[in-house]
């Protein structure tokens, strides 16, 4: 089978998504681990339309990349000058990228209606720009864009862009389902067409063998993954997509789904099994860079790909992992996961007490009777499918194995709201860790956060660990609304480190007591995480 070649165009396609953006360091950072993930394409963006882009290019010039060949993305030459006077395609060649890849028309309605050309001059341009960058010793990848609206409107105008295309030397010819609209089945309808009839509209046709067809989807019908893996069922070689399906409107085709399909359900080997366990890695490493939260339901590499909540499932994932896993999540860098809820059974506690490394049995509490204990704290309004951490340490109070860190004496929070002025909030803790007392202030943007400073500063006295430690997300939902401002409220808050991601939760009729109850227990799961690391590297 032919060799399948992943084209990743997250720093160009992707950060034109809603609310995503990226510095020219920050690309080029997020190249680099691309890089290191054996993509074998990385669209660095479009040096003719914007400074950041030339800037992301220059960084690029000083660095080596391993893997992976980077490509510089634009236009075709502008309607009536030559190819050697376009100022984007002099942008694209000052890139020294090795590969180019240019867009064109495929769909007379764009053509003739939305940029006012002649039929005939488009094919000029598309045939012109491929073959001058080819002349400069590029390789080229040409995007047909509006391929598959172009082709259901006039399937021989369509076809006939592609042909100018390769008649001026294209490496790739790429389909691009650029408004999302198209279905698998049309999709591999046309596609079969492409392959039977292309060799027709060329000036020169080439033998089909040399004719590699790669695919851009994208998902506004919720299709682009399916989209694509169809074109590569149809003989495509070349796959465009995002991490984490990032790009415009609703997003594009999402490589942290593609390549795992390809490598492990269609024995299509893209990326080396190494490479592939560094997948979750990856695409966090790009929602962090992005600023937004990762999606948990995201196939493969989301929190809750593998996550198991009933008993049932539970029970039989105990005895055999794939009645319930469709494969394992080590292979893509992820983990399974089995929540606690009232709907678990005691199995779920079972399977949490061995990944946490808790004994059940001690002070009398056993699998079922935690079970137990756990529905009716739901009652009361806790949720530990979401709160992890907290329920580590929630097992082991119940067995009599909890060891804490800290004891809070007391606390106190002020809220000070002047005329002109935003809120601040101070806090005054008293903590006492091994005996010894600690009285420490804080202030911050609201109570949590001067709480969490506070407690920070006291605990710095005693921890040094703490540094590598922050809140990334913090939520209050209101359990029952009808008590109005008397109903209990419950706090989530996600933490993090270098390393590891953890949630902890809070219950109270007070706001402020609950986000104290998560903030602490957050503290105590990195502290005794931390003891645990030094007692395994110190053994």
């Amino acid at each position: 089978m032919d060799p399948i070649f992943l084209y990743d165009t997250t720093l160009r396609d992707g950060t034109q998504g809603e609310n995503i953006t990226f510095s020219a360091e920050e690309k080029l950072n997020i190249a680099l681990r691309l890089d290191d993930n054996g993509i074998h394409y990385i669209e660095g963006g479009w040096p003719g339309s914007n400074p950041r882009d030339v800037a992301f290019f220059d960084l690029a010039k000083r660095v080596k990349f391993t893997q992976a060949r980077l490509a510089a993305f634009g236009s075709t030459r502008k309607p009536g000058i030559g190819p050697e006077e376009d100022p984007n395609l002099k942008a694209l060649l000052e890139t020294e990228t090795p590969t180019v890849t240019v867009f064109g028309k495929s769909w007379e309605l764009h053509v003739e209606q939305i940029m006012g050309n002649t039929l005939t001059e488009n094919l000029a341009m598309i045939n012109d720009s491929v073959a001058f960058l080819k002349q400069h010793d590029r390789e080229v990848v040409y995007d047909a864009e509006h391929f598959f609206d172009g082709y259901k409107d006039n399937k021989d105008y369509a076809l006939k862009s592609l042909g100018a295309a390769l008649d001026g030397g294209a490496d790739f010819i790429v389909l691009c389902d650029t408004n999302g609209g198209t279905l698998p089945f049309e999709l591999e309808m046309i596609i079969d067409a492409v392959h039977k009839e292309l060799k027709d509209f060329c000036a020169n046709p080439p033998q089909n063998s040399s004719i590699k067809i790669g695919i851009h989807c994208h998902n506004d019908c919720n299709m682009a993954v399916a989209n694509s893996i169809s074109a590569v069922h149809k003989g495509a070689v070349m796959v465009h997509g995002t991490i984490n399906g990032y790009g415009e409107r609703c997003g594009n085709a999402d490589l942290t789904s593609i390549i795992p399909i390809l490598d492990v359900k269609m024995g299509r080997a893209c990326v080396s099994a190494e490479n592939l366990k560094k997948l979750r890695n990856l695409s966090r490493y790009v929602s962090e860079t992005a600023n937004l939260v990762p999606l948990n339901s995201r196939p493969f590499v989301g929190k809750s790909a593998f996550a198991h909540k009933g008993g049932i499932h539970v029970s039989a994932i105990m005895k055999t992992p794939k009645a319930y896993e469709h494969m394992d999540p080590a292979m893509v860098g992820n983990k399974r996961r089995v929540l606690i809820s009232d709907l678990s059974g005691k199995s779920n506690v079972e399977y949490k007490a061995k990944e946490f490394g808790v004994e059940l049995g001690n002070n009398g509490f056993d699998s079922r009777k935690i079970a137990s204990e756990i529905k009716q704290l739901e009652q009361e309004g806790y949720q530990f499918d979401s709160a992890d951490g907290s329920f580590k340490i929630l097992l082991e109070k119940f067995t009599d194995q909890f060891q804490p860190h800290f004891e809070l004496e007391s606390f106190r929070v002020t809220i000070e709201k002047d005329k002109d002025q935003p809120c601040s909030a101070h806090a005054t803790i008293k903590i006492s860790v091994s005996g010894k007392k600690e009285i420490t202030a804080g202030e911050g943007y609201g109570p949590v956060s001067a709480l969490d400073n506070a407690l920070r500063k006291a605990l710095d006295k005693f921890y040094p660990d703490l540094d590598t430690m922050r809140l990334v997300d913090f939520k209050v939902r209101v359990i029952d609304g009808s008590r109005g401002t008397a109903a209990k409220v419950r706090v989530l808050i996600e933490s993090r480190d270098q390393n590891e991601i953890w949630s902890t939760i809070g219950v109270s009729e007070d706001i402020i007591e609950a986000s104290w109850q998560a903030l602490a227990d957050s503290f105590q799961f990195k502290l005794a995480k931390a003891q645990q690391y030094r007692m395994e590297n110190s053994a």
